[in-house]
């Protein structure tokens, strides 16, 4: 059997399996126009689809390729990260304008807050680069599948609407995906259709926002008292040790 390497290999580039050429070309021929990118570099299959085709393509996988064990379900945010001192610098240049207290709940603090926000997004690039298989949205869902019997893996990616990130739900394929969905839909404000209940993991019901957002403001937390904070009571302190008594001189 020959090797085949991606079309958009440079030369020199390690060599394609020839069984993940084999899944990917099937794909192609199952989705269709679905299936909107595509690299195998590195000996591994990255494939990006339509967000329609999600679950079909998992599906396909699983009862026609034999990738039978779920890996793990997470997301991305492809906007840019601002530098750490320019964050710093707008936020707190904002909050520090206003002169809030942080033990206080008041209007002026939710308004020096939203400025703060504000301040934090006019500091972020506009320039958006993806990465493997590309991407044409701020979100994407991807998820690993594998082959135990193929000894390969996949990795499957779709596109998010930056305004209602939603896909379908994996659970009916791979229950596995619950918890994984969970999280994403947690941490990112992702979805997923169908899921059996999306309900916190890590975070208290009254949380606002999604932190692994980029444009989630992480030094709220210096502000607003983050919801994890308890007063922990100190140790106490230990008694000072008596000096030593010095025993006199004999003479």
């Amino acid at each position: 059997m020959s090797s085949t390497t991606s079309p958009d290999a440079a030369p020199g580039a390690p060599v394609a399996d020839p069984k993940l050429q084999a899944v990917l070309d099937s794909l192609a021929g199952t989705l269709g126009d679905a299936l909107v990118g595509s690299d195998l570099g590195g000996g591994e299959l990255c494939v990006r689809v339509e967000r329609s085709a999600w679950r079909s393509a998992v599906t396909f996988l699983k009862e026609h390729e034999g990738f039978e064990y779920f890996c793990f379900l997470s997301g991305i945010d492809w906007m840019p990260s601002v530098d750490a001192a320019t964050r710093y610098e707008k936020i707190w240049g904002e909050v520090e304008e206003e002169g809030i207290d942080s033990d206080e709940e008041s209007p002026d603090q939710e308004e020096a807050l939203a400025e703060a926000a504000e301040a934090e997004s006019e500091v972020v690039s506009t320039t958006m680069t993806t990465g493997v298989a590309g991407g044409d949205s701020r979100f994407q869902v991807f998820c690993r599948v594998y082959s135990i019997a193929q000894h390969v893996g996949v990795t499957l990616k779709a596109d998010l609407a930056d305004d209602d990130p939603a896909v379908e739900s994996l659970t009916p394929i791979f229950r596995g995906a619950d918890w994984h969905e969970r999280e994403a839909w947690e941490m990112y404000g992702f979805n997923f259709v169908g899921h059996p209940g999306l309900r916190h993991l890590y975070l208290p019901g009254e949380f606002e926002g999604y932190p692994l957002r980029k444009d989630f403001p992480l030094l709220a937390r210096e502000v607003k008292p983050w919801p994890g904070l308890v007063n922990v009571e100190a140790m106490p302190e230990e008694p000072e040790a008596a000096p030593a008594e010095v025993a006199p001189a004999e003479v």
